[in-house]
């Protein structure tokens, strides 16, 4: 029989203290991003009526995840904790400048301050992949990551209303204003969290050897390569998938307000989806948990073809369920199994190879959106999402128990300290 203590129950992630705490500086600046993200371009529409403008807003806040590896070094060169802190009163203090954006000829200064947004996030996220490795429980790393995922969706099925509220009665500077608010009150949050951390050993090497340092550890253990990559193969069929939801809704005969209610649905989805990945990580291990769940959501892409309101609402929840699963698989990998010292470049290259491919898969799929019928493109979709998932699926192996993961990859023989 399986003793409680290695397989907690999914509430026992909620007792620690750490985890709570976290979680809940995750769901305090969550609602403000999300609130922003929506605002942002509705703002830049509003003052230049341009869609491109507006779309740029996106691309701004998306650009630096690109440069991952490299920012992800800096998470590794200080304490994570204060660094948290430091970047959370950072975009404070920045964002209350957009308040000074009453015309078109300042979009550039809403654009110039999405950028810096999205670096910071892009160090902001390393850190706190790194620092939740070393503050919660190993066993509790994926309920810990499946509930972040769950916060960080149900975030983004409130915050955006909100945040139309708010803009429609004060404005985008109304917005940016709360957005500061929430940053401050996230530095408080990780202010209070308890956790030692070592002083970082001084760097020997140059800037460019530091960061290929985490690219190839990451390469180099074939596990995390696996899921990371299959991460990142869903996510670009994931944004090929997404880039169709306004054909699929235009065969719907439904207006592209409708594609809401499906973002609603997918939302729902993977809030449903945190909930569960803990004890299904445990049950299934990594890479079963990853697969399974893409293969989920390929054959929901594939069956949006149906024209039918049910079938569309119903295939977006599922997509939603399955999404998540190469995500929490992979990041709950990389913070189980590499050295404290590595963690923020190694996290960081990896929410690069994970989400970079989403840009290229949007790209992708409004292109074919524009040369075959979304009928077409869905089912193939689908197939080939499959097909590719067939190489992790062959190779993934046993999976090691949760309270082996942290091993002697751990010791500085292994890697480079920062």
């Amino acid at each position: 029989m399986t003793s409680k203590r290695s397989r907690p129950p999914l509430p026992q992630v909620l007792r620690d203290r750490n985890a709570g705490i976290y979680l809940t500086g995750v769901v305090v600046s969550g609602f403000g991003t999300a609130a922003l993200w929506l605002a942002a371009g509705v703002w830049v529409k509003d003052l230049t009526g341009s869609d491109g403008l507006a779309a740029l807003c996106q691309l701004a806040m998306w650009a630096p995840v690109l440069a991952g590896p490299v920012l992800g070094t800096l998470a590794d060169r200080v304490r994570r904790r204060p660094l948290l802190i430091g970047v959370n009163l950072l975009l404070a203090a920045l964002l209350p400048a957009l308040s000074a954006v009453g015309s078109a000829d300042r979009v550039w200064l809403v654009l110039a301050v999405l950028f810096v947004y999205g670096t910071a996030g892009v160090v902001h996220d390393a850190a706190e992949s790194a620092l939740v490795a070393s503050a919660v429980d190993a066993r509790l790393l994926g309920d810990f990551n499946g509930l972040r995922m769950t916060a960080t969706e149900g975030m983004k099925l409130l915050a955006p209303l909100a945040g139309a509220g708010l803009y429609a009665a004060y404005g985008g500077p109304g917005v940016a204003l709360l957005d500061a608010l929430t940053f401050v009150l996230a530095a408080g949050v990780y202010a209070a969290l308890r956790v030692r951390e070592e002083k970082p050993v001084p760097p020997a090497s140059g800037l460019r050897t530091r960061t290929a340092e985490g690219a190839r550890y990451l390469w180099g253990r074939p596990r995390l390569r696996l899921l990371v990559l299959a991460g990142g193969a869903t996510m670009l069929c994931s944004g090929v998938n997404g880039a169709l939801v306004y054909a699929v809704v235009d065969g719907l005969g439904r207006s592209p307000a409708y594609a809401g209610v499906l973002a609603a649905a997918q939302g729902a989805g993977t809030v449903a989806a945190g909930l569960v990945a803990g004890p299904a990580l445990r049950r299934l291990g990594a890479v079963r948990f990853a697969v399974y769940g893409s293969a989920l959501a390929a054959v929901a892409a594939a069956l949006r073809a149906v024209p039918s309101d049910a079938v569309a609402v119903v295939c977006s929840a599922v997509h939603g369920v399955g999404l998540p699963c190469a995500l929490i698989a992979a990041m709950t990998a990389v913070q189980r199994e590499t050295p404290g010292p590595l963690l923020g470049r190694v996290a960081a290259t990896a929410n690069t190879l994970l989400f970079a491919p989403t840009v290229a898969g949007l790209a992708l799929g409004a292109g074919l959106v524009e040369l075959a019928d979304h009928r077409l493109i869905l089912p193939a979709l689908g197939a080939v999402w499959l097909t590719a998932l067939a190489v992790p699926a062959r190779r993934g192996g046993p999976q090691p128990p949760a309270s082996a993961d942290r091993t002697a990859d751990r010791s500085a023989s292994d890697a480079s300290p920062a």
